[in-house]
């Protein structure tokens, strides 16, 4: 230290100089902070949990069909709407009624067979009318409803939104910074500095979890305060996950900024890593819903992993011992991701 007159180490500065650029890009700052909120707080009131409602159900408007009717609105589990004729078709649709009944003798069900939420009220409604004709069910079933921890959608919907703020966060904060540095000659004038590659691109990597306790602080805090979503597992846990969450994919972020040297080509790379795994991923879905044959595929996805095993610490309360595959995989693209960036990177 004596040669350089008591200045910090080329890591720490370069590491102040990173979180010193990001405070100072407005528009950085709303992505990594403010839109997240938005975003849970919009999904969050589109997909709420609304308790049992009535079953929606649609009537073909005429003579018979105002028996029906009342017959569905004496049982008091059903809205019912009058449906015009020739506007049956659309009705459904258009969703404004998962079933609509034509009246009999018997009556006819007109539903869409794919949609899960039409056969529920097409049984709903035949077992209405059935008991309202005299049928008598063979017993009657004790019914033993339950509240389970983490079942509404925003519990499921906010560990997938904090995972994709730390990918989204690390591969364009670190790779847009890279590139950004090297479209504006800055780099060729840090190659006469004392300090090492490895120094420079920990330091990009090192910036990014000066924020991390920021971001999953508002994303987790907002979702608990707003929502009422809780963390039954360790916050600690948590905190290990997030942490090694960034540096996977500061790892990625380095890898692809590593040889590009326009903010053209950097973007397009961006996109081109994040976009499967935005679809892929289970941000906003379950990867489940893909076929059998891309699970290998999806299961090997960083994002996967890192969503996974945050829904295994927020939702199921599972420790970090639990998780050793989500783990596994992430520090393997974090270590090999590194690896390369160090050996194909360069300054120009």
């Amino acid at each position: 230290m004596s040669d350089r007159g008591g200045a910090s180490p080329p890591l720490v500065e370069l590491t102040l100089a990173r979180f010193r650029e990001f405070l100072r890009e407005p528009e950085a700052v709303f992505w990594v902070f403010a839109f997240p909120v938005i975003m849970t707080c919009a999904l969050g009131i589109a997909f709420r949990s609304r308790g049992a409602e009535p079953v929606v159900v649609g009537i073909v408007e005429s003579a018979a069909g105002g028996r029906l009717a009342g017959m569905l609105e004496a049982d008091g589990g059903f809205t019912v709407r009058r449906i015009a004729p020739a506007d049956v078709e659309r009705a459904i649709r258009d969703g404004r009624a998962p079933v609509v009944v034509e009246p009999g003798p018997p009556p006819v069900y007109r539903f869409d067979q794919a949609r899960a939420e039409s056969q529920v009220a097409r049984l709903a409604v035949d077992r209405a009318l059935q008991r309202a004709a005299g049928r008598l069910d063979a017993f009657t079933a004790d019914e033993r409803p339950i509240a389970a921890v983490g079942s509404r959608y925003i519990d499921w919907l906010v560990p997938g939104l904090l995972g994709m703020n730390i990918m989204s966060t690390g591969l364009w904060g670190v790779g847009f910074a890279i590139v950004q540095a090297r479209t504006k000659k800055l780099l060729k004038r840090l190659v006469a500095t004392p300090m090492s590659r490895a120094e420079y691109l920990a330091s990009h990597v090192l910036s990014r979890l000066l924020f991390l306790a920021m971001e999953a602080t508002v994303i987790v805090g907002f979702a608990w305060a707003a929502f009422g979503v809780g963390v039954e597992g360790s916050l600690l846990s948590l905190a290990a996950l997030a942490v090694l969450g960034a540096l996977t994919f500061g790892g990625l972020g380095l890898l692809v900024a590593s040889r590009a040297r326009t903010i053209e080509a950097v973007s397009g790379l961006m996109n081109l890593v994040m976009l499967p795994m935005w679809v892929l991923s289970g941000v906003f879905f379950a990867s489940s819903n893909f076929p059998d044959l891309m699970q290998p595929f999806i299961q090997a996805l960083p994002l996967t992993a890192l969503n996974d095993a945050l829904r295994g610490v927020m939702n199921d309360g599972l420790p970090l011992t639990a998780l050793g595959k989500d783990i596994a995989v992430l520090a393997a693209w974090g270590a090999g991701s590194f690896g390369l960036a160090l050996r194909w990177f360069r300054w120009q």
